[in-house]
């Protein structure tokens, strides 16, 4: 989690999505007999008809076969859905959200002032008290929204702590399985209390990576929160080591701190053979980098495979993605918190992420535009090793339709999703999960 910075220069505000525009021009075929969640019906063939991927060139059909684009002829009878000339982008992924702690949904919270994480952490535990929806209908809640404007797939940081114990764990687990079929979602045990500091925390990892529920194990600032570097580092890369999960670590830190972390986490990738495995989330100590201790760093990430996540927050935080891809360094885009005890904001949108990334950036030009939407559709799915959607055949049928001219105006405007396709089945249209 980030805390919300004392100046946000109106990002916010000045990304206020705009209305999409008009509503599917032919209605489709409806779904045909649901499948248990996350199966594929063998031989399913649908004919998307008048499409346009990109936004490039004319209209063009997608063929699509058990979920992924195929270039043979589609089978007589084959059903068909009218895209009615939409633009055709890949899905987004969102590689950094925190739906066990949101209050999508619920009623409306009044926020009290806070400073530094312990006191976020302290109201965490207040709110999760208050809740009178479970973890998992609050985080499926979010997480269906989510999939309503294009998200194919996140990484979901879930609370371990003993106020919670694996409570946040299990609701999440348990709202990934509902959304099976609409939805790839991996799951990170986080010690947002911290791993030494909070008695009990270590055990409640070691549980979560045992239990086959998780898909990464966490950490959160070994200096500055923690106060432990080396005996946090050491115990969370053990546990990955050891149970075969992976690592994604939160690092808030500005300065030196910052860059000691990344340095631990650097040797310990290497000493364990854990390359691949491994991301650093947030990062904020990179931008602050002088361009020879940048590109040093970057050249260590890369080599390691050590993947790295931002959230946009602002203009002095947001990582120098371009910077660090010409390093080899796989950079995703994610949400955050989405209105929790840290802020009221968020929308798990990753198309208004995207707009947010421009904004901050100040972009201007259709290829820093498109870069944008890249980072949070390829970049997302690069971090959680995903295969991209680029529309040839044998990629994932995994893709949104909008009214549109372009992707740069798609990033700009950020059109409602008419319709969301996951797997080749429509699982969205017009905001609504069908």
């Amino acid at each position: 989690m980030v805390p919300p910075p004392l100046s946000r220069r109106g990002v916010l505000a000045g990304a206020a999505a705009a209305a999409g525009a008009g509503s599917a021009s032919a209605a489709a075929a409806g779904p045909a007999a649901a499948a248990r969640p996350g199966e594929r019906r063998p031989g399913r063939t649908v004919v998307f008809r008048d499409v346009r991927p990109f936004g490039h060139g004319g209209p063009v059909d997608l063929t699509v076969v058990d979920g992924r684009f195929s270039d043979r002829p589609a089978p007589k009878g084959a059903r068909v859905v009218d895209g009615g000339g939409r633009v055709a982008l890949p899905s987004l992924v969102d590689a950094h959200i925190h739906p066990d702690k949101t209050t999508w949904g619920g009623d409306w919270v009044s926020r009290a002032p806070a400073s530094g994480i312990a006191e976020y952490c302290e109201q965490d535990v207040e709110l999760f008290r208050s809740q009178r929806r479970p973890v998992g209908e609050r985080a499926y809640g979010l997480m269906a929204h989510a999939v309503t404007r294009g998200t194919r797939a996140m990484r979901a940081h879930a609370d371990v702590a003993p106020a919670y114990g694996l409570a946040g764990v299990e609701g999440v687990a348990e709202a990934k399985e509902r959304l099976a079929h609409a939805l790839d979602v991996q799951v990170v045990a986080f010690p947002q209390h911290g791993v030494v500091r909070t008695p009990g925390t270590a055990r409640l990892l070691e549980e979560a990576a045992r239990s086959g529920l998780v898909d990464h194990i966490g950490g959160i600032d070994p200096i500055s929160f923690d106060e432990a570097l080396d005996e946090q580092l050491d115990l969370v890369f053990r546990l990955a080591d050891r149970y075969g999960v992976g690592i994604d670590i939160h690092l808030h830190d500005r300065d030196d701190k910052g860059i000691r972390v990344l340095r631990g986490i650097v040797e310990r990738t290497r000493a364990l053979s854990l390359r691949g495995r491994v991301t650093v989330s947030h990062v904020f100590c990179l931008p602050f980098l002088p361009e020879r201790e940048l590109d040093a760093m970057a050249r260590d990430l890369g080599d390691l495979d050590i993947a790295l996540t931002t959230v946009a927050p602002n203009e002095s935080l947001v990582l120098p993605v371009s910077r660090l891809r010409e390093h080899g360094v796989r950079v995703g885009l994610g949400s955050d918190g989405v209105r929790d005890s840290w802020s009221p904001f968020g929308n798990a949108d990753m198309l208004h992420r995207a707009h947010i990334l421009g904004w901050v950036t100040d972009v201007r030009l259709d290829r820093e535009l498109e870069e944008c939407y890249r980072v949070g559709s390829d970049g997302g799915a690069d971090v959680l090793g995903l295969e991209r959607v680029g529309f040839a055949p044998g990629d994932p049928a995994d893709f949104v339709l909008v009214h549109a001219e372009c992707t740069p105006q798609v990033v700009v405007d950020m059109p409602r999703r008419d319709v969301v396709v996951h797997g080749g089945e429509v699982v969205a249209r017009n905001g609504e999960l069908v």
